[in-house]
């Protein structure tokens, strides 16, 4: 599948109706997600063939891209069961077969090794402090070969020496820089749309 066919059909999915803003709910771009994946497959082999998890699915966008690029088999996890019912309804839309299961990521950790790869969009840690490392030192529990997952620019230097020193990361790399569009969905928000400078990195675990 080509690169901008594969942008098309994540842009036609359904996102957040009532997005919660405690759990940093944003909407994964089909421009950043199809890049993510397009990425992992064509430079690394990571996703045909592979099983792969979406951690904090949301509305399934990486998860759906994982399977329309041949995952052989792909799970999502959100805490959100709204969430989870939406994807739902995009995998089924586009009649694919996603696992979907209603949990807290940090309760994955003790599973150890269960998938070869980890495609994630977690909260940038703004709500929550530490959220987005929470969220990548299980994944680098769980994947048996990688872990894609996108960080604000600013905090590079912080997710590098985390996932290196205190993960036990094997390799660290940044693929590219993308732009963020974080849509006006929160009464707080005061801008139409303000764009974040994030990172698409690769860890090896």
């Amino acid at each position: 599948m080509k690169l901008k066919q594969l942008e098309g059909l994540l842009g036609n999915l359904e996102q957040f109706s009532d997005p919660k803003v405690e759990l940093e709910q944003y909407p994964t771009g089909p421009h950043i997600a199809s890049r993510l994946l397009y990425m992992a497959e064509s430079m690394y082999g990571d996703v045909s063939g592979k099983v792969v998890a979406d951690f904090g699915c949301g509305c399934g966008t990486l998860g759906i891209a994982s399977t329309l690029l041949g995952a052989e088999h792909v799970i999502g996890f959100d805490i959100d069961s709204q969430s989870l019912e939406i994807a739902s309804i995009n995998a089924a839309e586009l009649e694919l077969d996603i696992d979907l299961i209603l949990c807290d990521i940090k309760s994955l950790g003790p599973k150890g090794k269960f998938v070869d790869t980890v495609v994630m969009n977690p909260p940038f840690g703004t709500r929550k402090k530490g959220s987005d490392m929470e969220f990548l030192s299980v994944a680098l529990k769980v994947a048996e070969r990688a872990v894609y997952s996108l960080h604000k620019t600013t905090t590079r230097e912080h997710v590098r020496r985390a996932a290196l020193r205190d993960y036990n990361a094997k390799s660290a790399e940044i693929l590219c820089q993308l732009r963020f569009d974080v849509p006006k969905i929160y009464k707080f928000h005061k801008k139409k749309e303000v764009d974040i400078a994030v990172d698409l990195w690769r860890f090896v675990p």
